[in-house]
């Protein structure tokens, strides 16, 4: 089985700017460019904002205990369901997590985490 991963990284504006020039040039010169996805940040402190410890904890018991809906991750988490909303729009947003929408009686949305790993990838 293949291994889905997602790179998290923290560059600066200037190296965002020259990979995208990078790619246009390449374009230009109609090479092929490889889709890089992935989740960067201008800086360590707006990483830290976005990717706390609960949120990260979160990816991890989505992940593995595959929950049915926001309800029953807030269960799981021991935590309260309004800072889970909040916490998985934030997530949902980086998109780290996707929300399957379903019917069934109320609408209700399923939480998934679609990789397998995370790497982290810091510019010097």
């Amino acid at each position: 089985m293949r291994v889905k991963r997602v790179k998290i990284g923290i560059k600066s504006v200037k190296d965002v700017l020259e990979d995208f020039v990078t790619t246009g040039e390449a374009i230009e010169r109609g090479e092929r460019v490889k889709k890089e996805k992935g989740v960067y940040f201008d800086s360590i402190e707006g990483f830290r904002k976005a990717l706390t410890p609960k949120r990260l904890a979160l990816l991890t018991l989505i992940k593995e205990k595959h929950p049915m809906s926001l309800q029953e991750l807030a269960r799981l988490a021991g935590r309260d369901m309004k800072s889970i909303v909040t916490d998985i729009e934030i997530l949902e947003g980086l998109d780290l997590v996707v929300m399957n929408r379903k019917k069934k009686g109320r609408r209700e949305s399923i939480p998934t985490v679609e990789y397998d790993r995370i790497e982290m990838e810091i510019a010097v």
